[in-house]
C-alpha cells in the first residue's frame, strides 16, 4: 500500500483540506477494510479503487473509492441530500438535480407521508463521475457518510452493527423515468456478523432470507456476477426439500442457500465484501457505471431522451414486506395504465419483497383483493394514492411496502401510460377539477397520439375460433406479426422490412431494443407492472404477459400456446386490450378521433396558433390528412404523380430521352391531363385550404428502368421509338456522381423551361377549372432546390408569363403565390435577398440536414448506430431537427427574410415536420406552420399546442 498526504494552499483564510493518494495493492477484505479505516480519519482522504473482473474479464465492481487529486480548492458544492423526517433537504421541483425518483421521495415526506429515510447523491455527481475517469468528486464519499449519520440518528440503529442494524437499498434514478434500466441493491449492509445479530433480532427465517437476496443482488448488478447461477443454487435447494416455493425453505435451508451464494463468488474468482461501507460505495459506483450501460444508452435513443446529466443514486432505509403474515410489497398506478379508468390499478405479494412483483417469480395478486386481506392498510394506501393524485395532479406509479402493518410509501413518479390512457385521464381531470384544458393539454405526450391512430382488428367475433391462449392485457392495441423469440432476431427482421412479435419467457432491459422493433410483446411470465408492460405501455407497443399456456422450445425454434404448437416466423395476431392470442394473421382497421379524443383535440385546437399542414401527392392523402385535422397542404411532390401509373412512368421517359425540344414538349403534352386532373383532385379535396406544389424536383435516372444497361436502352428504344445510341448518349449524360447535388430541381426547369411551363400551367388551368365549380382555391407554387436569388427570378417570372396566358386563355384570374423551398444552405444565408422575389418560404428539411452536415439519408444508416452509440450524435439528425445547426440556418432565413418582405410566409415540410421536439423548436422560431405526413398531423397540432400553452405560461 501507498500513501502520499499533503496539504492544498488555500488563497483566503479558513481551514485547509488535508488530502491523501491511497493505492492498493491487492483485493483482500483486510486491505479493503485497511482503506476505509484510512478514508474515515482525515477530511478529504481518498480510498483506493480495485477492479473485480469476472472470468470474461469484464470490469464488475469497484470495491474502494478511487484516487482523487486535489490542486486547489474549490466552491463547495452539495451533492448529497437528506430526505425523512427529521431532514428534508429537496423538494419535487429539483428533478433534474435529484433525480425523479429523488425529488419525489423528498416531496413525499414534506406532505408528511410515512416514507423510509435516507439520502440522494445528485445527476451532477454521476456526470462528475464520469467526466473524471468514474472518480466521486472531492468530498462527496464523506458527504455520504454524513447523510448515513442522519439517517442512523433518525432510525435509532446503527450501519454495519449487528446489534441494532440498518440496511439500506440503493437505487438509481435519472430525471426522467427509465424503468428497469438502471441498477438497484437491496438489504445493503448485511455480513456474516451482521446477519446473525439480526436473526437474533428478527427471526432466521427473516433474516437469512434477505441475506441470500443481498448476495444475489450485489453479486450480479455490483460483481458480474451472473443472477442464474444463484438462481441454479436455490433452485437446488427448493428440489432436496422437496418444495416449490421460496416461503417454505426453513430459516435452516435460507442459511444454507446463503453459504451456497457465497461459493457462487470464490467459485468464480472473486469475494464477497464482508465491511458494509466498502458495500454501500460499490452499489454507489454500480449505479453511476449503469448510466453508461448499453441498455440505458439503448433505451434514451429509442425514447429520444437528450440532456440528461446522469442518474442520482437513492440511498434508502429498507422496510421489509417479507416479515411475515402482516407484512407485504405491491406496485400499482393510481388510474388504469392501459384505458384510463379511475380505480388503483397494480399488484402485490404478501411476505415479499419488492423485486418479487416485477420479477414474475410469484404470481401477485391484484390490488383490490387487499381490500379482504388486510381492509385498514388497504383504506389507508387508498387515502395516500388520492393525496398524491391531488398534490400532483396527475396519475401516479407508487410502490409500497407494509412491514408489520405499518405502511410505507417507498417512491412515486408519474405514471407511464398508453395513449388512450393518457387521453382519457387528462380529459377526466378537468371534469373532476384538478385541472384546466389548457394543463390537460400538457399532460399528454404527443407521440402518445400515435398510439390511437394505430390499427385495431376490423372484427374481434370474427378470430373467436382461433383464440388459443389468454394473458394479461398489459399494453392495449392490435398487432400481426411473424414469431420470434430472441431480441436479436426482432432486430434483424425488422431490419429486412418484417413485422415481428417477440415471443419471450420474460423480458429483461437488454431486450429493448428488440422490443422497440417488434409490433408487440407476449411473454409467459410477469403481470401488469412487470418489466415489458411498462415499457410495452410507454412505447405504445402491443403487449400481453403472463401467458400461462405458453410454452417456449427456442431449441427447436417453436412454442405451444396451450396445445397449439407455433413455429418461428408463423403468423400470430395479438389483442393487448383483451389478452387474446390467435394463430394467423387478422384484419385491421383505422380508429376515429371521436369521444374523449375528440373532446381533447378541441383544446388543442383551441390553443394551438401555429398551422399544421400535410405532405400529400393524391386526394386520398388529402383526404385522410383533413380528418386528421390539417389545414392546407404544405408539399406536393409532382415527380410522385408519374409514378402512379405505367403508362405515366413511360410518358416521363419519352421526355427525359427526348433527342429535341418538339419531341419533348409533344412527351409533355402527353403528361398535362394527368397533372391537372390530379391538382383538380387535391384542389377539390382541400376546398378552401392552401395547396403548396412543388415544381419537379428528383434527379432524372429515378425514371429509368433498372438493370443491364443494354437491356435498358433496347427497352426504351421500344418504348419511346428512338435511336438506341441517342438514348444510350443520353442516359450517359444523365448519370450522376452525387444526385444531391446534380440535375435536378429548378436547374432542370432552367435548363428545360418546357417542363416547368407544363407544370405550371397544370397548376393554373387546374385551379381555374375547380374554382368555376365553387371551389375555393389557394395555390402555392414552389420553386425547389434554388442557391441563387436569379435561379429563382427565372423561375419566377416563367411561372407568372405561364399564368397570365392561363388566364387570358380561361377568361377569369385566381390568386396564387410563388414561393421556394430553402433546402441549400447559400439560400438561407442570402434570404434576405431570396425574400424579394418569394412570397413564401417552406423549409425542406431533409436535403437542408443532408447540405448542412454533408450527410446523405441513404447512406447515413451506415454508420448513424456508431455515431449514436459514441455520443457523437444524440438523435438522427433526418428525423429530430438538428437545432444549433439546421435550425440555427431556419431561424436566420426566417428573420433575413421576413426583414425583407415583413408578411412572408414560413412553414416547414421536411421529415421534422411531425417531430415533437422539432414543432416546438420552429414555433419558437416564429414559423407559421409544419407540414406532415397524413398520420402525424395530430402529433404536430397536439405539439404545437403545447409550445403555444407553456409560451403563454412564459
Amino acid at each position: 500500500m501507498q500513501v502520499t498526504m499533503g496539504r492544498t494552499a488555500a488563497p483566503f483564510a479558513g481551514p485547509r483540506r488535508c488530502f491523501a493518494h491511497v493505492r492498493l495493492a491487492g483485493g483482500s477484505p483486510a486491505s479493503l477494510r485497511a482503506g476505509r479505516a484510512l478514508r474515515l480519519k482525515g477530511d478529504g482522504i481518498a480510498g483506493a479503487r480495485l477492479a473485480v473482473r469476472d472470468r470474461a474479464g469484464r470490469a464488475a465492481a469497484r470495491l474502494a473509492t478511487p484516487v482523487v487529486a486535489v490542486a486547489a480548492p474549490e466552491v463547495a458544492v452539495k451533492r448529497v441530500y437528506n430526505f425523512g423526517k427529521g431532514k428534508n433537504d429537496g423538494d419535487a421541483s429539483m428533478k433534474s438535480l435529484l433525480g425523479g425518483k429523488g425529488a419525489n421521495l423528498a416531496e413525499m415526506c414534506g406532505i408528511g407521508l410515512a416514507v423510509p429515510p435516507g439520502f440522494t447523491i445528485t445527476t451532477e455527481t454521476c456526470r462528475a463521475f464520469h467526466n473524471n475517469d468514474r472518480t466521486l468528486p472531492e468530498g462527496c464519499w464523506e458527504d455520504t457518510l454524513a447523510a448515513l449519520k442522519v439517517v442512523e440518528e433518525e432510525m435509532g440503529q446503527k450501519f454495519g452493527d449487528a446489534a441494532n442494524p440498518l440496511l439500506l437499498s440503493v437505487r438509481s434514478g435519472a430525471a426522467v423515468s427509465m424503468p428497469g434500466m438502471m441498477d438497484t441493491v437491496l438489504n445493503l449492509g448485511l455480513s456474516d456478523n451482521v446477519v446473525e445479530g439480526l436473526a437474533a433480532k428478527a427471526g432466521g427465517r427473516f433474516a437469512y432470507d434477505a441475506y441470500r437476496r443481498f448476495l444475489d443482488m450485489f453479486g450480479n448488478v455490483v460483481m458480474g456476477v451472473p443472477h442464474e447461477l444463484f438462481e441454479e443454487q436455490l433452485e437446488a435447494m427448493k428440489k432436496e426439500k422437496g418444495v416449490e416455493f421460496d416461503t417454505d425453505l426453513s430459516a435452516e435451508d435460507m442459511k444454507e442457500v446463503a453459504h451456497r451464494y457465497k461459493q457462487v463468488y470464490v467459485d468464480q474468482g472473486t469475494q464477497f465484501p464482508d465491511d458494509p461501507y466498502d458495500q454501500l460505495r460499490a452499489s454507489i459506483y454500480a449505479v453511476f457505471d449503469s448510466w453508461e450501460s448499453d441498455r440505458a444508452k439503448v433505451y434514451r435513443q429509442v425514447a429520444k431522451l437528450t440532456g440528461l446529466g446522469g442518474t442520482a443514486v437513492n440511498v434508502q432505509t429498507m422496510a421489509f414486506g417479507n416479515m411475515g403474515d402482516t407484512s407485504a410489497t405491491g406496485v400499482l398506478f393510481t388510474r388504469n395504465p392501459a384505458n384510463g379508468d379511475k380505480h388503483l390499478y397494480g399488484e402485490y405479494l404478501m411476505n415479499a419483497q419488492g423485486e418479487d412483483v416485477v420479477a414474475g417469480i410469484r404470481t401477485p395478486l391484484h390490488i383490490d383483493d387487499m381490500k379482504a386481506e388486510m381492509p385498514q392498510m388497504y383504506d389507508e394506501l387508498v387515502r395516500n394514492c388520492d393525496l398524491l393524485e391531488r398534490h400532483y395532479k396527475e396519475m401516479q406509479d407508487i410502490e409500497f411496502t407494509i412491514q408489520e402493518g405499518k405502511l410505507f410509501m417507498l417512491q412515486c413518479r408519474t405514471g407511464k401510460r398508453t395513449g388512450m390512457s393518457a387521453v382519457k385521464i387528462a380529459v377526466a381531470m378537468v371534469d373532476e377539477g384538478l385541472i384546466t384544458p389548457e394543463e390537460a393539454v400538457l399532460k399528454v405526450d404527443a407521440n402518445h397520439l400515435d398510439q390511437l391512430l394505430h390499427p385495431q382488428f376490423e372484427d374481434e367475433a370474427a378470430y373467436k375460433d382461433r383464440v388459443v391462449a389468454t394473458g394479461l392485457p398489459a399494453s392495449p392495441g392490435a398487432s400481426v406479426g411473424q414469431v420470434v423469440f430472441t431480441a436479436d432476431d426482432a432486430e434483424t427482421m425488422k431490419a429486412s422490412g418484417h413485422d415481428v412479435i417477440l415471443v419471450r419467457k420474460e423480458t429483461s432491459p437488454e431486450d429493448v431494443k428488440g422490443m422497440h422493433s417488434s409490433e408487440g410483446v407476449v411473454t409467459q411470465l410477469g403481470g401488469m407492472t412487470s418489466h415489458a408492460a411498462v415499457v410495452a405501455r410507454g412505447w405504445g407497443k402491443t403487449c400481453i404477459t403472463g401467458c400461462g399456456d405458453l410454452q417456449i422450445d427456442e431449441g427447436n425454434g417453436s412454442c405451444r400456446f396451450g396445445n397449439t404448437v407455433v413455429n418461428e416466423h408463423d403468423w400470430i395476431s395479438i389483442n393487448g386490450t383483451t389478452g387474446e392470442v390467435i394463430v394467423g394473421k387478422c384484419p385491421l382497421k383505422q380508429p376515429e378521433m371521436v369521444g374523449d379524443l375528440g373532446r381533447f383535440m378541441h383544446w388543442v385546437d383551441q390553443f394551438r396558433t401555429m398551422g399544421v399542414y400535410t405532405n400529400a401527392d393524391t386526394p386520398e392523402d388529402a383526404a385522410m390528412a383533413r380528418e386528421n385535422g390539417a389545414e392546407g397542404i404544405g408539399l406536393c411532390r409532382t415527380e410522385h404523380m408519374f409514378f402512379a401509373t405505367e403508362e405515366r412512368i413511360k410518358t416521363v421517359r419519352k421526355m427525359i430521352v427526348a433527342q429535341s425540344k418538339e419531341d419533348r414538349v409533344k412527351a409533355l403534352d402527353e403528361l398535362l391531363p394527368f397533372q391537372r386532373s390530379d391538382f383538380e383532385g387535391l384542389f377539390t379535396a382541400m376546398d378552401g385550404l392552401p395547396v403548396t406544389i412543388r415544381l419537379l424536383d428528383p434527379p432524372l435516372h429515378e425514371f429509368l428502368p433498372d438493370g443491364d444497361m443494354d437491356e435498358v436502352v433496347e427497352m426504351l428504344a421500344r418504348e419511346t421509338g428512338g435511336k438506341p445510341a441517342d438514348i444510350a448518349e443520353t442516359i450517359e449524360r444523365l448519370e450522376e456522381l452525387n444526385p444531391m447535388l446534380g440535375f435536378r430541381g429548378c436547374r432542370l426547369a432552367i435548363t428545360y423551361p418546357e417542363i416547368a411551363e407544363m407544370q405550371a400551367r397544370a397548376i393554373l388551368e387546374a385551379a381555374v377549372n375547380v374554382s368555376k365549380k365553387g371551389v375555393k382555391v389557394q395555390p402555392d407554387i414552389m420553386v425547389p432546390l434554388i442557391g441563387t436569388s436569379a435561379e429563382l427570378k427565372n423561375q419566377e417570372s416563367l411561372v407568372r408569363r405561364m399564368a397570365e396566358k392561363v388566364f387570358e386563355e380561361k377568361g377569369t384570374r385566381v390568386d396564387y403565390r410563388v414561393g421556394t423551398m430553402i433546402e441549400i444552405p447559400r439560400a438561407a444565408l442570402l434570404a434576405d435577398q431570396v425574400a424579394e422575389t418569394a412570397e413564401f418560404f417552406s423549409f425542406g428539411t431533409n436535403d437542408l440536414t443532408q447540405m448542412t452536415f454533408g450527410y446523405s439519408r441513404d447512406d447515413i444508416g451506415k454508420f448513424l448506430q456508431v455515431y449514436l452509440d459514441k455520443g457523437i450524435l444524440q438523435v438522427d439528425p433526418f428525423q429530430v431537427l438538428d437545432e444549433e445547426g439546421v435550425g440555427q440556418l431556419i431561424k436566420m432565413a426566417t428573420e433575413k427574410g421576413r426583414a425583407t418582405r415583413p408578411n412572408l410566409k414560413v412553414g416547414l415540410c421536411g421529415e421534422q415536420g411531425g417531430d415533437p421536439a422539432s414543432v416546438k423548436f420552429v414555433y419558437a422560431v416564429g414559423l407559421d406552420y409544419v407540414s406532415c405526413s397524413p398520420f402525424r398531423v395530430p402529433i404536430a397540432r397536439l405539439a404545437a399546442a403545447q409550445a403555444s400553452v407553456l409560451d403563454k405560461k412564459k
